[in-house]
């Protein structure tokens, strides 16, 4: 819906486009941020700002979304709850709410049923991992998103380990989808509380109505607290998974993670109600005599209970007196609900782990053979102190034998111990960083990086390129550097290490200049050509020119670039080969540089929809067009192009044709990558969560949790993962780097 009379023009910074709706609290406006992405913006309603115990909960609200980072979930852009009228921006998910789904079209049924259940279920599996309880799962906070159910609105969450703010008497919540204990002790709210409102998000989902809908909120809430749930119209598959979430009693109730077990194997189909057949009511006895135990405190042996209705509780007793409430056995409960579903045997196994972009510019890292790890090595996990905090997510490392080198955020390069982390010299950086200012490079003996000077400094170069001797961190030589790559290339690459030679733009944006990367001796100088400006590009020990007209770069849009050859031992440039446009270089496949198109709606950049291949000898360049527009952030490894979505999804396509090779739904929002490994390309996100996946078919290998209180929404991002044999190190926000081995990678909690 279009703006209002005294709506504002924009808010942080963000113009605003339209009015999404508005509540009780606040006012929630579509707005985009300065590359275009669309965020939706939630500004607080002005006569609660002054209300402290509002500001307090706001912030809650805050907090418990940046800890949560899943594909489920709306990552956290940006946010300003000090502010005069406090406001929070979020990833943008298109599509209708449940609630409006269900009023346009009617209840789910079948595969769309089955999807909606396991991205809900994905979705709290996820909020629980970082100690958030949702407390507000309702069907107008769910978006049926073309990726998957998305879970917005965490106004009245809360962390697990913060205290319950105090509402003076008043229960926070919508009544057909809030917990018994909910309604009764607030306080006292767990994660098992969003498990019963999923359960009844599950039943509106597939009948139109909830479990315990009455004609009054305080029915309804007597009916929730006390009675049982009507399910006569849920499909009898899911009415199994269905009944233990709606246990009266929390310890009754599958985790998000046991629920999952459950959820997967259910089959595509849900069918009917089965109102006739011989299965009617005895689901919930299968489940009680199977599946459920009494309490730790030993009791009196006794027969089987006769079957309840299929709307029971479970209860071994008769009545609320002396009721023996019963615990959820996951494995064995997804045993018998498959062999319920289907009439056959399930076999069980237990869960667990499975036994070159470089779009930074950061250069190769020397891996260790396959299958190893640094002598000595154990996982570990530090912050790099010296770091600007104020600016997340820029270091980026390259591992060189048992050495890691790390730099960005306020870090020119520090040296680290790859076996434990300990760090054995930092050489800090005055200034602050522009994101995509990250570590150049390092070679056998040295290390690049950058150097951006403090605002305050009278004087001196704004930014340089400083190379480090690393074995002791002592600055060997500096230079000044433009920084215009970013506009020509779409990537960070002002200065780039080829070997052992170190080529960087002068400060000027005038030409390029080339040095021994550890003694600074100039090797040669080779000026841009008239009118144009121009940023290095390697091709693999080979070095290209990409460059863009003035005119284009003024209008910030380079649609017509034109690259050529930049001999590595003179300077030459070759003759000028004309690329359509705009295009973001990738990396080599079979001696070619890879670039990929760019797509605009109007001025707009909108993701990418084709692969262009430069051959460098014949100076030929050959298009092909991908299936569909793929948005978000792009890569390249072992000679597969990937790109990374916002919310997790990860497709793969082969650069000779175009064609896709798989796609595959992650939960790592936010991801930049690949970095690739033994039969492994792994995708990390600012929190540190990492994902692994097989480079031939996209399987998921291993997922970890987040490492950091990191946003999620940064694109185009450089890879925070390095590989060397069988170590991974991740770079995540908040100067964060952890290191583990891919066999024993963290569990997921």
């Amino acid at each position: 819906m279009s703006l209002r009379g005294g709506d504002p023009a924009e808010i942080g910074g963000y113009p605003l486009e339209e009015r999404l709706g508005s509540g009780g609290m606040g006012t929630v406006f579509l707005a985009r941020t300065s590359s275009g992405r669309p965020v939706a913006i939630k500004l607080i309603h002005q006569q609660f700002a002054a209300d402290e115990e509002f500001r307090i909960r706001f912030r809650q609200e805050v907090a418990a979304a940046r800890r949560v980072s899943g594909a489920f979930t709306a990552a956290v852009v940006d946010a300003a709850p000090e502010a005069e009228q406090p406001w929070m921006a979020t990833t943008y998910i298109e599509g209708l709410t449940l609630a409006q789904r269900i009023t346009e079209r009617g209840p789910l049924n079948g595969v769309e049923l089955r999807k909606l259940a396991i991205g809900l279920a994905e979705a709290l599996r996820d909020i629980h991992r970082v100690g958030v309880v949702h407390r507000d799962l309702k069907p107008s906070n769910v978006v049926l998103s073309p990726e998957g159910p998305r879970v917005i609105d965490f106004g009245i969450s809360r962390a697990v380990d913060q205290q319950t703010l105090t509402m003076t008497g008043r229960v926070i919540g919508t009544p057909p989808f809030m917990s018994p204990e909910q309604l009764q002790a607030p306080r006292g709210v767990g994660p098992r509380s969003d498990v019963f409102s999923l359960g009844t998000l599950l039943v509106y989902a597939a009948t139109g109505h909830g479990p315990f809908d009455a004609d009054s909120p305080y029915i309804t809430a007597y009916q929730v607290v006390h009675e049982e749930p009507s399910l006569g119209a849920v499909p009898m598959a899911l009415r199994a998974v269905v009944e233990p979430c709606l246990d009266k009693e929390p310890e009754g109730r599958p985790s998000a993670d046991e629920l999952l077990v459950l959820l997967r194997d259910l089959p595509a189909e849900l069918g009917g109600t089965d109102t006739g057949g011989p299965e009617v009511g005895r689901t919930r006895d299968m489940i009680t005599q199977h599946h459920l135990t009494t309490p730790a405190t030993p009791t009196p042996a006794t027969p089987a209970p006769a079957a309840p209705a299929a709307s029971g509780t479970g209860d071994t007793g008769v009545g609320d007196t002396g009721r023996r409430r019963l615990r959820w056995r996951p494995v064995l409960a997804a045993a018998v609900a498959v062999a319920a579903i289907g009439g056959g045997v399930a076999a069980l196994t237990s869960g667990g782990a499975p036994t070159d972009g470089r779009g930074g510019g950061a250069g190769p890292s020397t891996a260790a053979p396959v299958g190893t790890l640094p002598e000595g090595f154990a996982p570990w996990r530090k912050t790099l102190l010296g770091g600007r905090e104020d600016i997340p997510d820029e270091l980026r490392c390259v591992a060189r034998g048992d050495a890691l080198f790390c730099g960005g955020g306020g870090v020119v390069a520090a040296r680290l111990d790859a076996r434990d982390g300990s760090r054995v010299w930092t050489a800090k950086s005055p200034g602050v960083p522009v994101q995509g200012m990250h570590l150049v490079g390092a070679t056998d003996d040295t290390v690049i990086g950058y150097r951006v000077a403090d605002q305050d400094a009278p004087q001196g170069p704004p930014q340089e390129v400083v190379a480090l001797d690393a074995d002791s961190g002592r600055e060997l030589w500096s230079v000044p550097s433009g920084a215009q790559s970013m506009a020509v290339t779409g990537r960070s690459m002002d200065a780039v290490v080829v070997g052992s030679t170190v080529v960087t733009v002068d400060a000027a944006d005038s030409r390029f200049e080339a040095r021994d990367a550890h003694s600074g001796e100039v090797a040669w100088t080779t000026p841009f050509p008239a009118g144009v400006q121009c940023a290095p590009v390697p091709v693999g020990q080979r070095l290209l020119a990409m460059c863009a007209t003035e005119a284009e770069m003024n209008a910030l849009q380079v649609r017509h670039p034109t690259l050529r050859t930049l001999a590595l031992d003179s300077g030459t440039l070759g003759e000028s080969i004309a690329v359509d446009g705009p295009v973001v270089p990738m990396g080599v496949a079979d001696g070619r540089l890879v670039l990929l198109s760019k797509h605009y709606e109007g001025t707009d950049p909108a993701g990418y929809d084709g692969v262009a291949r430069v051959d460098p000898a014949s100076r030929k360049v050959t298009y092909s067009r991908l299936d569909t527009v793929y948005d978000g952030t792009p890569g390249m490894a072992d000679g597969t192009v990937y790109v990374s979505g916002q919310t997790g999804l990860v497709a793969a396509f082969d650069p000779a044709t175009g064609g896709k090779k798989w796609s595959r739904q992650t939960g790592v929002e936010g991801a930049s990558g690949p970095a690739s490994g033994p039969g492994a390309v792994y995708f990390s996100s600012a929190t540190g969560r990492v994902v692994a996946l097989s480079p031939d078919d996209g399987k998921r290998l291993w997922t970890t949790d987040p490492q950091a209180d990191g946003l999620t929404g940064e694109q185009n991002a450089s890879p925070r993962v390095t590989v060397a044999g069988r170590a991974v190190f991740v770079a995540a926000d908040d100067n964060t780097l952890f290191a583990f081995d891919t066999q024993r990678p963290p569990r997921s909690s």
